[in-house]
């Protein structure tokens, strides 16, 4: 057994696939320290700033003071802390939804909802570029899957109209694409899922905090709430926490509370972890100027980082692809920024697919100008020298 898994792992080095952790020191700040380096970080997807802000570290210090470390239980069994509740309610306002319910990780929300809700007589669609939760999810729900090609209406329209003789039809799709950083074109599939009659599903993880006046995320950006039937999202990138949740009728938060697996056979989230989410969300409701500031550093980066000459595919959010193709040089070339003191992580198969290794640029609102043109430089320097601008 021991020699088949050096195998495996020498293969992946051969193929430029191995991964290795990083271990960072301090806070998930504009800049971090590795290596014993201080180098700044464009990594993060805490976009907002809000991992090391005050407000949250001061809830999740009263949290423990007032409830303990941890939850205890399930919620099922005495682990639904009041905390839970309130928490919820704040979401499902914030998504414009009649109820919520919180899980431990964005990928059990997606494993829990989808295998929850579909069946061996059911069909589900679902984007290509879709996260590995969502793809997982699919799976295991023993529901058809039928994969179309990203954000391509037409051959989602071609299979929809192959699907009627399916008991239950699921659309589900990501907000805002975790690597390619695009917006999904939710108006269109709207328009899908009514005159199809599918339930319409959006992983808003990337987008929560991010997108809408508010920060409500992609149904806010486009004003289409109201025809999300399943809205799911996360506390672990801009909102600076841990933990996720689904917003959506209440009788779709009563059913999950009852058959979903991934909800009912887990402990509750610890008592901080959930003050920190309610103050995540009452801070993004009092300092717009937050989502405002990220905005501005997006939109300066990305004119910058274009006028050097990368391919940053289609991105249109603080998530900045720099396209490579070669996964080797990919990584060759995040080494060499972390030399420069400009940490970025490569992304590589299977992440992403084949020949289209990247560098994945994430943009916080607390970096400030200097330091987005100190990573533009590096960028330029390294490019150059590799030939990749």
């Amino acid at each position: 057994m021991m020699d088949f898994l050096n195998e495996q792992l020498e293969s992946l080095k051969k193929a430029g696939l191995y991964r290795a952790l990083k271990s960072l020191r301090g806070p998930q700040t504009a800049t971090t320290i590795i290596d014993e380096k201080r180098v700044l970080q464009f990594s993060s997807n805490n976009y907002l700033g809000l991992a090391d802000h005050p407000r949250l570290k001061a809830a999740a210090q009263e949290a423990i003071n007032n409830y303990g470390s941890g939850s205890g239980a399930s919620r099922l069994i005495c682990g639904n802390l009041e905390l839970n509740e309130k928490l919820e309610g704040k979401i499902a306002k914030l998504k414009k939804k009649e109820n919520a319910l919180l899980f431990n990780t964005g990928y059990m929300a997606n494993i829990g909802i989808i295998s929850t809700l579909m069946g061996e007589e059911d069909v589900i669609f679902s984007d290509e570029f879709n996260h590995a939760s969502i793809i997982d999810g699919c799976m295991m729900s023993k529901a058809q899957t039928r994969v179309y090609p990203h954000k391509d209406m037409d051959a989602l329209e071609d299979l929809l109209k192959e699907s009627k003789q399916f008991k239950h039809r699921l659309i589900v799709t990501d907000g805002i694409f975790s690597m390619d950083g695009d917006i999904v074109s939710l108006p269109e599939l709207v328009s899908l899922a009514k005159q199809y009659e599918c339930m319409l599903m959006v992983d808003d993880a990337h987008a929560t905090g991010v997108l809408g006046a508010n920060g409500g995320g992609t149904g806010e950006h486009f004003s289409l709430e109201d025809k999300i039937d399943i809205s799911m999202g996360t506390f672990g990138k801009a909102l600076g926490g841990f933990g996720a949740f689904v917003a959506g009728s209440h009788m779709l938060r009563e059913f999950l509370i009852n058959r979903a697996r991934t909800f009912i056979f887990t402990t509750g989230l610890p008592p901080a972890v959930i003050a920190s989410g309610i103050a995540a969300l009452e801070l993004l409701e009092m300092e717009p100027e937050i989502r405002a500031k990220l905005w501005e550093n997006v939109g300066f980066f990305k004119n910058g980082i274009k006028e050097l000459g990368f391919d940053t595919l289609n991105s249109e959010t603080q998530i900045i692809p720099v396209l490579v193709g070669d996964a080797s040089l990919t990584m060759q070339m995040g080494e060499m920024l972390l030399k420069e003191g400009v940490f970025i992580q490569g992304i590589r198969p299977p992440a992403v697919a084949q020949g289209s290794s990247r560098l994945r640029i994430t943009i916080m609102a607390t970096h400030a100008r200097g330091e987005l043109e100190f990573a533009l430089k590096a960028l330029e320097k390294v490019g150059k020298s590799l030939g990749v601008i």
